[in-house]
């Protein structure tokens, strides 16, 4: 797989100042899901807010909490979503410094009624992995204000990437998780993942304007109105290329994936899998295509 952004190598487990009273800190998880790893942002000059303290890793704990200059505590900590390469370090980092962790919701939180059913029904999410155990000590709601010395935080419900998922508006700087990144679209893994409300969401951050995202992963998107189109029609893109590769007869989402995704690396099938699978169930709610049988992970689909 090419690099999509070679010259992009911050130096992981060291704070960098990115903006007045805003650093990043990597943590130490490079993959094929994660680029060159989590970022995690520390917002603030004296009351600190985390934001997505990252995997379960005590190096990035102890990496974090040396970050904390003489002066200054984390007031607050927050998470953008339940995966395993976001959420599970805050309750450590809660238990070091006494702050509370603030969240949507625990990993279901959010979910719609197709991934609720879906759910019960069995389909487990893929990709990076759920933080099951994750809950937060205080639940934001959609539009929630969190305030700390010298900066706000408004809080946005944005699902899609996952259905708990916020991302943090600064002003006009957006924090913006695994929703919105630069050198990558977002996996969308059912049901977790919801391409419904992913598309939803983009058109919600599309109704603004913004500076700059700071996401989960990579470099700054410098300019977020172009990005949010091109996720929006690259999304558009490869539903058509799903209804004409259905055009032949009926298939399931693997089948469909292996026709689509030709130059794609063994190890990330699945996840093309379970995006195609996500615009199947898109298209279902949208009376596009429908299933032979219950909607499920491995049903077979055709037009209509």
């Amino acid at each position: 797989m090419t690099d999509p952004q070679p010259e992009y190598r911050p130096p992981a487990g060291v704070a960098e100042t990115i903006a007045p009273g805003l650093r990043r800190l990597l943590a130490r998880n490079p993959s094929p899901m994660t680029f060159r790893g989590t970022q995690t942002y520390l917002l603030g000059e004296t009351a600190l807010a985390v934001i997505d303290p990252g995997p379960e890793d005590p190096g990035h704990l102890q990496a974090l909490l040396a970050a904390i200059g003489p002066g200054q505590r984390v007031s607050h900590i927050l998470v953008t979503h339940a995966h395993v390469d976001h959420s599970p370090l805050a309750r450590p980092l809660a238990r070091a410094t006494g702050a509370p962790v603030l969240a949507f919701g625990p990993a279901a939180a959010g979910r719609s009624a197709v991934m609720q059913a879906l759910a019960e029904s069995g389909l487990a999410g893929g990709g990076e992995g759920v933080d099951g155990d994750f809950a937060p000590d205080i639940a934001l709601h959609d539009g929630a204000r969190v305030e700390g010395d010298g900066w706000t935080l408004e809080a946005l419900h944005t699902p899609g990437h996952m259905a708990n998922h916020l991302c943090f508006a600064w002003g006009d700087v957006l924090f913006s998780g695994d929703l919105v990144m630069s050198w990558s679209t977002s996996l969308v893994s059912p049901p977790d993942g919801d391409l419904t409300a992913f598309m939803a969401s983009l058109d919600r951050l599309a109704g603004r304007d913004w500076s700059v995202f700071h996401a989960g992963h990579g470099a700054p998107v410098t300019e977020p109105a172009a990005r949010l189109a091109g996720l929006a029609a690259h999304r558009r893109g490869r539903e058509a290329q799903i209804l004409d590769a259905l055009a032949p007869g009926p298939a399931d989402a693997a089948t469909l994936a292996a026709r689509i995704y030709t130059d794609l690396a063994p190890a990330l099938q699945p996840a093309a899998t379970r995006n195609v699978l996500a615009h199947l169930i898109d298209l279902t709610t949208r009376h596009r295509v429908t299933p032979h049988g219950p909607l499920a992970g491995d049903a077979v689909f055709e037009r209509l």
